[in-house]
């Protein structure tokens, strides 16, 4: 029988298009206009606050999901690398793996289908942070990324959507990436700084 499993946290991405994401937003069906630098180069990082898969705890730990697309993302053909919390025992890497492949369903199990090339998974530090309403990621030597609200005349001093997107169909921020957001590994480098963001609470399970 499949695990059971849910966690819950908080999760940012910065990928290079202009803001706002023509992606995700557009006149087109979702994931079918293309990236505003014909590629998409995005990362997505996750703060598991609280988790299980099974009786394995997630709490506390860090995800992030790398990607490259050479063209519209509903064309598949993604290139996608994984990093996960070096905190995490073997099991808790394991189920990790697993939720955030999208074998075990869930929201993952949406892009499952898009990805052509796996680079494979590393285990290492992840630092996650949150500072007022801006989100902040780095990985030694890797990445350092961070977002901050597009600025806005409501009160809240924030932008709020609910445009379906599958890690968070109910409620996704808009926001923009700070300076100094750039990721090297795997043969990519890139600076997103200036560029499209999103941050938002997660739910998720199977």
């Amino acid at each position: 029988m499949a695990a059971k499993w849910h966690l819950s946290g908080d999760y940012f991405e910065n990928c290079n298009c202009n803001v706002v994401c023509p992606c995700l937003v557009s006149p087109g069906a979702p994931l079918t206009s293309r990236p505003s630098q014909g590629v998409c180069d995005v990362a997505l990082v996750f703060h598991i606050d609280k988790g299980s898969y099974d009786n394995v705890s997630l709490d506390g730990l860090n995800v992030a999901v790398v990607g490259h697309t050479p063209g519209a993302m509903g064309e598949g053909n993604w290139t996608l690398a994984a990093y996960i919390d070096e905190r995490a025992d073997e099991q808790q890497t394991a189920a990790l793996g697993a939720i955030f492949s999208g074998a075990e369903g869930g929201p993952m199990s949406a892009f499952a289908p898009l990805v052509g090339k796996h680079l494979g998974v590393k285990k290492t530090a992840i630092k996650y942070a949150i500072t007022g309403k801006s989100r902040s990621a780095e990985i030694p030597g890797i990445m350092h990324m961070a977002v901050e609200p597009l600025p806005t005349m409501h009160s809240s001093g924030e932008i709020w959507t609910t445009i379906g997107h599958p890690v968070a169909p109910d409620k996704l921020a808009l926001a923009v990436g700070a300076k100094g957001s750039t990721f090297a590994d795997h043969g990519m480098r890139w600076d997103n700084s200036g560029k499209n963001g999103h941050y938002a609470p997660i739910s998720w399970s199977n």
